[in-house]
């Protein structure tokens, strides 16, 4: 199913994220999670794609597997240091899979990342109009950042170039972790006004660890309002009490989504079933995914 479709229904749904392993030693540990993952009833899953392309081998079949256990799949897809060749291997692969769904990204430069040539893709709007001529029929979606990419110039130039990846063939949009709704809502009401019309899935990230709340602050640049700060700071030396505590503040955050209109939510799960279904038990009677 393409999500397009998902997402003309507007009863409040649930997708979710998972990551492939980054090894073969780990392919069982990770096929396993994502099976208990799928056993929640998502409205879609998506599967990342390591930087330069570092996991892509498991992605396209950690997305084929779940697609077999009955639940719409996405394949991400990054373009950093590809060739036009490589990429195109990489969509062939998707698309025989049977997979529709991919999530078009640039993706993290590595410190050492040499562009090769003509060949390369140095951005999502470029890999978004390759996949449209090699893959006509897929439903491609991209990433946004409600509060600027980080090399963006300014707001303005970030959206834009959101514009441009619309006209490119983009279908929909999906936030990066934010933790603070009025940030997402400000940034909805800009895109629009840009002429920005694709549906915007919010995406949440639950943090259950200070380390965890430490790397996504470094990763995305994203603002930690004084609410998350004093419960990381209450919380994060007892295990057990900041894994309640990330699954409260997340389903909140929902819960807030959901009430303002916001009918779609991408849950980054980090392959922890456990997080995913403690944040749908609080939610089992306004998220009902079928």
């Amino acid at each position: 199913m393409k999500i397009r479709d998902i997402l003309s229904d507007n009863r409040p749904k649930m997708s979710m994220e998972v990551f492939p392993p980054k090894t073969a030693d780990n392919f069982q540990t990770v096929e396993s999670a994502v099976r208990e993952i799928a056993k929640l009833s998502p409205a879609f899953i998506s599967c990342t794609y390591g930087a330069g392309g570092g996991t892509s081998e498991y992605t396209v079949k950690i997305a084929s597997e779940i697609k077999e256990l009955g639940v719409p799949s996405m394949a991400h897809l990054t373009c950093i240091s590809s060739t036009r060749e490589g990429l195109s291997a990489q969509i062939s692969k998707i698309k025989e899979a049977g997979i529709e769904n991919i999530l078009a990204l640039r993706g993290d430069i590595p410190k050492d990342a040499e562009f090769p040539g003509d060949n390369s893709f140095q951005h999502a709007t470029d890999l978004i109009r390759e996949i449209k001529r090699l893959y006509p029929e897929a439903c491609i979606g991209g990433a946004c950042y409600p509060e600027k990419h980080p090399e963006a110039k300014d707001k303005k130039e970030d959206i834009q170039h959101l514009k441009e990846k619309t006209e490119a063939g983009c279908e929909f949009l999906t936030t990066q972790m934010f933790f603070d709704n009025s940030v997402f809502y400000n940034y909805l009401y800009r895109l629009r006004e840009a002429g920005v019309n694709v549906p915007v899935i919010a995406g949440i990230m639950p943090v259950t660890t200070r380390q965890q709340m430490k790397r996504s602050v470094e990763l995305s640049g994203c603002i930690v309002p004084p609410r998350f700060k004093a419960m990381v700071d209450m919380f994060g030396d007892d295990k057990e009490a900041m894994k309640q505590a990330g699954i409260i503040y997340a389903s909140e955050q929902i819960v807030d989504l959901i009430a303002n209109g916001i009918t779609h939510i991408h849950l980054y799960t980090m392959n922890k079933p456990e997080i995913s279904m403690g944040i749908l038990n609080n939610l089992k009677g306004i998220i009902k995914n079928d």
